[in-house]
């Protein structure tokens, strides 16, 4: 794809060469960031009939394997967001990166339960060291105006690596390789886009960011950003209901629909791809060219998708296949739509020297509350219930994150005013100085 699509860089920060080879690259980790996750959603089936067949409650046990590694993920990314505050982000991500490749690899050697989990928690650390440092890069590299589209292009790898992950896991399920080759094939890839980190220039930083650290009081300016606060609690809502659905819905549509499993990957995998990605740039793109008209386009859009996105997804669950497939598309491309414009809000509202602290924090809080506990509360109501109440449960919360949304719109355009005007100060001081 040509760079001209991607919008230019920050003339003060980056030559425009920099900037998207700096984008390309995180795109490029943050597609193998979700595959390597999303591997072993694919094969719960697999792995449930070969490590908890004689479990009384294989899919409340299966969950923790998905749980294992967003609490190791969740509680460690404070901690790598403090160190991306002050150190090259380049350097970390490397690591990181390196760290979850290696992880990943070791999922293969699995011979039990417990050894699968172990695997994943090193997974999380890895990942944890990569998620605040990456959009910080990019709020470095782009002007408020053009950073949610430039995140848009970052985050439509969510769905396009979630969605290489279920394909390239359900493409082993037929071959005679097996299941754990889907973990080793994927190592070499993750080390040499590590190699290529260590490579790359980092970009400058504001002048307050390098002179001044953030110290314990800008951290607790955090608290007080009102659209920081409550964005991060509709995330949440959002991270609960997509988190679970995400691990399940392979298992629950082969299951309790009756579709073939490599077939259903292939399927839900190439779905995912299409809707997901067309959302996410879809999403960044109306929160940029609605924001003259309404200042809290971001909110507005993330808010809408997700009311949207609630019928859909209880309208998959009692309509016959292959018509249901279309209802899946359906909630994927609504559920998708905020990602963009929901984390471009946090950049906007957050001072430069504390904002891979922001991201971080919602690191923490959305998967500390969302889905680091759904999975395994999924698949304990399918234990003792069945599928379709378990997703009915956890699919309502996403109203909850829309009318979140939707209320703080105010609240966004206030912060992102206020935080504008102590970047267009600081630059104009800069110029004097």
């Amino acid at each position: 794809m040509p760079s001209d699509v991607l919008p230019p860089p920050v003339p003060d920060h980056a030559t425009t060469k920099l900037a998207h080879r700096s984008l390309w690259l995180l795109i490029a980790i943050n597609l193998f960031c979700y595959l390597d996750r999303y591997i072993l959603a694919a094969i719960i089936p697999e792995l449930k009939a070969e490590f908890l067949a004689d479990h009384p409650y294989p899919n409340t046990q299966a969950g923790y394997w998905t749980s294992a590694f967003l609490f190791s993920y969740m509680l460690t990314a404070p901690i790598f967001g403090y160190l991306a505050d002050r150190h090259s982000r380049w350097m970390i991500i490397g690591i990181s990166v390196a760290v979850w490749s290696v992880a990943c690899g070791a999922s293969g050697l699995a011979v039990g339960f417990v050894s699968l989990l172990i695997t994943r928690v090193f997974l999380g650390i890895g990942e944890a060291g990569y998620g605040p440092a990456a959009p910080t890069l990019i709020s470095d590299l782009y002007p408020v105006e053009r950073r949610g589209r430039s995140l848009a292009w970052f985050y439509m790898a969510i769905p396009v690596g979630s969605a290489l992950g279920f394909a390239f896991g359900g493409a082993m399920l037929l071959t005679s390789l097996g299941w754990r080759w889907a973990f080793f094939l994927v190592v070499i890839p993750g080390l040499l886009l590590s190699l290529f980190s260590f490579m790359m220039k980092e970009p400058p930083r504001t002048e307050a960011s390098r002179k001044k650290p953030a110290k314990l009081a800008d951290y607790k300016r955090l608290l007080k950003i009102p659209s920081l606060i409550t964005n991060i609690l509709a995330q949440t809502a959002l991270t609960f209901a997509i988190g679970g659905l995400s691990v399940w819905a392979p298992t629950y549509i082969h299951e309790a629909r009756g579709q073939p499993l490599a077939q259903t990957n292939m399927i839900f995998g190439g779905i995912l791809v299409v809707g997901g990605l067309l959302a996410t740039l879809a999403g960044g793109l109306l929160g940029d060219r609605l924001r003259s008209r309404f200042p809290g386009s971001y909110f507005l859009v993330s808010g809408t998708g997700m009311l949207l996105g609630f019928p859909a997804t209880v309208a998959m669950l009692y309509t016959p296949f292959p018509y249901a497939w279309g209802y899946i598309f359906l909630a994927i491309f609504f559920l998708f739509l905020n990602v963009g414009p929901s984390n471009t809000a946090i950049a906007n509202v957050t001072p430069p020297a504390i904002r891979a602290s922001a991201f971080a924090l919602n690191i923490l809080v959305i998967h500390a509350l969302g889905d680091a506990i759904s999975p395994p509360l999924i698949g304990w109501v399918r234990d003792i219930s069945n599928w379709n109440t378990a997703f009915l449960m956890v699919s309502t919360v996403m109203l909850v994150a829309g009318v979140i949304w939707l209320f703080s719109m105010k609240s966004l355009v206030r912060d992102t005013e206020i935080v504008t005007q102590l970047e267009a100060d600081e630059a104009l001081r800069n110029r004097h100085a």
